[in-house]
């Protein structure tokens, strides 16, 4: 096992050029009847806890540009609370190969947030947090309820490693932030019209563009895409699965009734989609810098107003909203669609996963104090700590009425609409994601929601121009425009893509070698002549067959199959 671990750190090492390190962010929230007042109380059933000042070092696999180290709001009074300050670094470039370079020195910060805990975890970097939570989390274990198996590592190693973050327990959706993407002036200008298959979507695009080859005086662009590192796959390679009908398992398509995997681009369908992007492409409407361009630069682009449509998800460009909120420019941000290539086939964004815990916090073998850093943890779990991070403070980000209600002060509510990047930073609202929380739809012990994201705050979020076109559309949200979770059957396995592939295992270098060879021949098909199209599809299949993707997709039917069986037994 090590000798696998240090062939694939060597390899991965030489691939690295710079890394260097920035800072990141985490979560907050509070427990009980006193949860309108945060701070009244100790966190769960624990007795009073030393607020000794301590540092714990963080670090991140995502960067935050809204971190503003612990200065804000909603950071002083978890330090307030907890005498917890966090020294934040976020890895810069490919967490990957940074999260390499740490398990292969063996020096590590006091909590990871790793987007490759396999690596950390063969390496032996994390603790096994069983106990700790047992006998120092009462609020995580409360939130997590039956759900504390699914943190389980794996079957051979039933540790638990990791306090997820990513996923909430209990989710409901009451808003869609992905998908299709079309600027709400070109839908206005074309009186609104029905977006609903790719080539709905490209009718629009190509219609305002001939109308408006240029906006403010520069070139107007008909679709980007983002295709740097990992961000590929948000914008490039998962909107395949989507426009033809499959949920997202990462990399892969898995049978529902056989729960065999096999690699998604496998699927004849996934051919047609790619082809489409070739033929916009081949029309001119395809951003020509889509696989040349940077995420400064995607941006960038997005807040000049200038790109008509994306394939993408919110969290990943709403800076570039942010700017065009700020300038007065609602119409230039986005509206988002269900595209498919066909009516009859179905998005399955909202195909439930259930809880499938994956990716979170982990506090590491170097940790100075573990009990005190799950008890930090613990507290950003409670339902103090939950609503700290959603609502903010109270009397300065929201109040609670008389019949005990909490409402978001108005003049809060249009900093957060209009110009969210600074007012994050400044208060600090949602930058705590750390540790195990309750999703949206969820009510706290007074009858409130733990979160901001509720129907009819959903609603006020929205600017103006984001309300008139869904009144168009007889919509009161995006999600109402999307395929509703009732109407597919909740994943048994969760979501694929958060299973975590030993690093042991033949499939592990086998994922590496795939990845490789999708980042160099999806560029390649979706730029090249039409005519020779499936000429270069045809050899990128082979390559991913000749590369073992029969063998992988046996061994990752496997763990779908033993994820299964971890949960249930």
């Amino acid at each position: 096992m090590k000798r696998k671990l240090a062939a694939l750190i060597s390899f991965i090492l030489a691939c690295v050029m710079v890394l260097s390190m920035a800072g990141c962010g985490g979560s907050a929230e509070k427990t009980g009847a006193d949860a309108q007042n945060p701070g009244s109380q100790a966190s769960g059933d624990e007795k009073e806890e030393s607020l000794e000042p301590i540092t714990f070092t963080m670090y991140c696999g995502d960067p935050n540009a809204k971190w503003n180290e612990m200065k804000d709001d909603v950071g002083k009074l978890i330090t307030e609370k907890t005498g917890v300050t966090l020294e934040v670094e976020f890895a810069v470039g490919d967490p990957q190969q940074k999260e390499a370079l740490l398990a292969s020195s063996g020096e590590y910060p006091d909590f990871m947030q790793a987007k490759y805990p396999n690596l950390l975890v063969d390496a032996g970097a994390f603790v096994d947090l069983t106990d700790l939570i047992e006998s120092h989390a009462p609020n995580i274990k409360k939130v997590y309820g039956d759900y504390l198996v699914r943190q389980r590592w794996s079957l051979e190693d039933p540790s638990i490693y990791i306090i997820a973050s990513i996923e909430n327990v209990d989710q409901q959706y009451f808003d869609a932030t992905g998908g299709f993407e079309l600027q709400l002036a070109v839908l206005k200008d074309q009186n609104y019209p029905r977006i609903r298959t790719v080539k709905d979507f490209e009718n629009a695009i190509k219609a305002y563009k001939d109308k408006y080859p240029k906006i403010d005086g520069k070139d107007t662009i008909g679709l980007s895409l983002i295709a740097e590192d990992w961000r590929s796959m948000i914008t490039v390679r998962n909107p395949a699965f989507y426009a033809t009908g499959a949920p997202d398992d990462g990399e892969w398509y898995i049978d529902p009734k056989t729960y065999e995997a096999k690699q998604h681009y496998l699927r004849p369908e996934e051919r047609e989609y790619f082809r489409w992007l070739n033929h916009m492409n081949s029309i001119g409407l395809l951003d020509k810098e889509t696989f040349t361009q940077k995420y400064d630069q995607y941006k960038a682009k997005i807040a000049t107003g200038t790109v008509l449509g994306l394939i993408d998800q919110e969290w990943q460009y709403s800076e570039g909203e942010d700017a065009l909120k700020k300038e007065g420019k609602d119409e230039r941000c986005y509206g988002h669609f269900p595209v498919t290539l066909s009516e009859d086939i179905k998005d399955h964004s909202f195909q439930s996963t259930g809880f499938s815990g994956g990716l979170g916090t982990s506090i590491t073998k170097k940790c100075k104090d573990p009990e005190r850093a799950i008890k930090f943890l613990d507290f950003i779990a409670s339902d103090e700590g939950q609503i700290l991070n959603s609502w903010g403070v109270k009397d300065k980000h929201y109040t609670v009425d008389e019949k005990g209600i909490r409402h978001v002060i108005p003049e809060v509510q249009d900093r957060k609409t209009n110009d969210n990047m600074n007012f994050t930073r400044e208060s600090g609202i949602s930058l705590y994601r750390m540790s195990v929380r309750y999703g949206d739809g969820v009510k706290d012990p007074t009858g409130n929601y733990y979160t901001t994201n509720f129907p009819e705050q959903v609603i006020k979020d929205y600017t103006d121009a984001e309300r008139e076109a869904l009144s168009k559309y007889n919509a009161n949200t995006w999600l109402d425009l999307f395929p509703k979770a009732s109407e597919f059957p909740v994943k048994e396995w969760g979501a694929a893509w958060q299973i975590q592939i030993p690093v042991d295992s033949d499939l592990h270098e086998l994922n590496q070698r795939f990845d490789d060879i999708v980042k160099k021949r999806i560029p390649g098909a979706i730029l090249c002549e039409p005519a020779k199209f499936d000429q270069v599809y045809d050899s990128f299949l082979d390559e991913l067959k000749r590369a073992g993707a029969d063998k992988a997709g046996v061994e990752y039917s496997k763990l779908i199959k033993d994820r299964i069986k971890l949960w249930t037994e």
